[in-house]
């Protein structure tokens, strides 16, 4: 196992910035995952991990040494990719072990390593076929083994499920959780799927435009998304938005749409009148009401089994509201909509960041004195001072200071 540590890790390709000043570090035996849209830089990124892209400046470590510039035998990684890369005119046996033997490894070990591997990953039957024989999951579970056998510091995947079906996904991901638990390797894993990424991962990592919005749990993530794109990324059906400006009705401030239209918003954030906002609010956390402020008018009903989303406007914004039951509601309807004012989403539309998020630029000052402090000093850093400075987004400026002193 081996920590993973990117130092302004930046890549361009021409004119191209594909990753932009890059800061992250994965701890010895995390799971994190990679998650973004096209052409985000998730895949350049893990790329320039493995050693085969090379970054146009920054640092990448792996296991407390440098190895931006060393190829990718020397950096004691494996690698799974999205399409297999299996060797058709070989055995499973022979895919397994063949990097053990161009490294020229004891047989001894390589029997013991392909048995170990085999019995994990359920595929002993399957050794003397080949791929063509094999299904889509029988592959990927070679594809593993072939990583597995070499029993790396890190594991990389990059979209190891996307060539599966939807059933063979799913029960994939439970085998990937399984096998993580118990090995407790790193993993750094990419995937356009969110779901794969809340369900597998310890942390996740989400691009935007070759930049890191924000890395966190999956609960962090889901809960306190920091910016527009990260709240709209995360989540199926996606966040609604509604946008408009702070007014007041009743003493209480109101969220006003261009159409006229009002929306509650919380009381325990200040917002100036008239500052623009956006409120952002997911479909489960809404429900139906025998009455209320906001009323939706139904377009589109979509049942699931045992779910139902609604899909409709209040006024010209378009809300979905999922609930978790069936209802006897038709297109056409308007029904009340249960408004949970301790879930709502508040952003800043000119910047699209989070209302009410404190800024950790600020804090990081205060932890840079107390650590200076403390180096001076010789003594330990006061309590209160910790519990001042370690405010969400410390890990990352802190990262960043050391990296430039």
């Amino acid at each position: 196992m081996a920590s993973i540590s990117l130092r302004k890790l930046s890549k361009r390709f021409g004119s191209t910035a594909v990753l932009k000043d890059v800061d992250l570090d994965i701890a010895d035996g995390e799971f994190i995952a990679m998650v973004g849209p096209s052409g985000c830089g998730k895949s350049t990124l893990l790329n320039c991990i493995a050693g085969l892209e090379t970054p146009t400046s920054g640092e990448v470590w792996i296991g407390g040494r440098e190895v931006t510039w060393l190829a990718p035998k020397d950096r004691d990684i494996a690698m799974v990719f999205q399409a297999y890369a299996l060797y058709p005119n070989m055995t499973v046996r022979q895919n397994i072990l063949f990097g053990l033997e161009i490294r020229n490894e004891p047989k001894e070990r390589r029997d013991a390593a392909l048995k170990r591997v085999s019995d994990m990953l359920r595929i002993g039957d399957l050794l003397d076929r080949k791929p063509a024989q094999l299904s889509g999951g029988q592959r990927q579970r070679v594809a593993m083994g072939r990583a597995m056998v070499r029993d790396p510091a890190v594991f990389l995947f990059d979209e190891p499920l996307s060539n599966l079906d939807a059933k063979l996904r799913v029960q994939m991901r439970a085998e990937l959780k399984a096998l993580h638990q118990r090995l407790h390797q790193t993993v750094v894993y990419v995937t356009h799927d969110q779901v794969e990424a809340m369900t597998l991962a310890d942390r996740i990592l989400v691009m935007n435009a070759g930049r890191v919005d924000q890395v966190g749990t999956p609960v962090e993530l889901y809960d306190r998304p920091v910016n527009l794109f990260v709240a709209g990324f995360i989540g199926s059906p996606a966040m609604n938005f509604i946008a408009g400006r702070v007014g007041a009705r009743d003493r209480a401030a109101v969220l006003v749409c261009s159409d006229g239209h009002e929306f509650p918003l919380p009381t325990d954030i200040d917002l100036a009148p008239g500052r623009a906002v956006t409120l952002g609010v997911r479909p489960e956390h809404l429900g139906l009401a025998s009455e209320g402020d906001v009323n939706l008018k139904v377009d589109i009903v979509e049942p699931t089994g045992d779910e139902t989303n609604l899909y409709g406007k209040v006024g010209d914004e378009l809300v979905c509201v999922r609930l978790h039951q069936r209802v006897a509601v038709v297109p056409g309807q308007v029904v009340a909509l249960a408004w949970p004012m301790d879930r709502l989403h508040l952003f800043d539309t000119a910047s699209g960041r989070r209302i009410g998020e404190p800024d950790a630029s600020a804090d990081v000052s205060t932890a840079v004195s107390l650590v200076a402090a403390a180096d001076a000093s010789h003594e330990a850093i006061p309590a209160a001072g910790w519990a001042a400075a370690l405010l969400p987004g410390l890990r990352k400026s802190m990262h960043r200071w050391r990296s430039t002193t």
